[in-house]
């Protein structure tokens, strides 16, 4: 994946970013820049890169060359947790003995948020998503959707100023993708956060 034109910096920016692994390359001076509170989809076959530039912005692989900055702040060399990002992967990882209450609280409770404060957020969260009727059961007892929809509401609860979606519809099929296309883009404008999406 590679990219040249001159760009003004963007509430997301990628400068001269190149990932090697072992001695080949992955991503190559890629510039990029993304205005804040959009909705950017990055398209390709696999093995173009998308994902290892997803997973750069998060923190997860480290940059070869280049920068990475979020709201004006180089987050190169920070780790994932040190980011405002948070990430929506294809499995969801859910965890299964958890209610989807209990699972949305997760972040909040690593943050050591007071308990009534969390379960508070937890459920506006929850019911973002269109799920509050939902919060007491277990993700085996939901659906594909309903449960690509509560790893949203986990990943959105914490706040984030960007939302990383790495192919989260990958395993719903052709009618509840498109159903979850739009759902995502309303919730995105909703929320305001910048998501950026990668899919095939």
């Amino acid at each position: 994946m590679s990219t040249g034109q001159e760009l003004t910096p963007g509430f997301v920016s990628l400068r001269g970013v190149t990932k090697k692994f072992d001695g080949v390359t992955a991503v190559n001076k890629l510039d990029l820049d993304i205005p804040s509170g959009e909705f950017f989809s990055m398209l390709g076959p696999s093995g173009s890169g998308k994902t290892t530039v997803l997973r750069m912005i998060a923190g997860f692989e480290t940059v070869t060359e280049g920068k990475i900055s979020i709201d004006g702040e180089d987050v190169t060399a920070l780790a994932p947790f040190d980011r405002t990002v948070n990430t929506v992967f294809q499995d969801y990882a859910l965890f299964p003995h958890m209610t989807i209450q209990e699972n949305v609280e997760y972040g909040l409770r690593t943050r050591r948020e007071p308990k009534a404060q969390r379960a508070e957020k937890a459920l506006e969260a929850i019911d973002r998503v269109k799920l509050a009727h939902l919060a007491n059961q277990l993700p085996h007892q939901l659906s594909g959707g309903q449960r690509q929809r509560i790893a949203l509401a986990r990943a959105l609860v914490l706040r984030p100023k960007v939302l990383l979606l790495d192919e989260p519809l990958g395993a719903l099929d052709k009618q509840l993708r498109e159903k979850m296309q739009i759902e995502l883009k309303s919730i995105q404008r909703e929320a305001g956060i910048t998501f950026i999406f990668v899919t095939h």
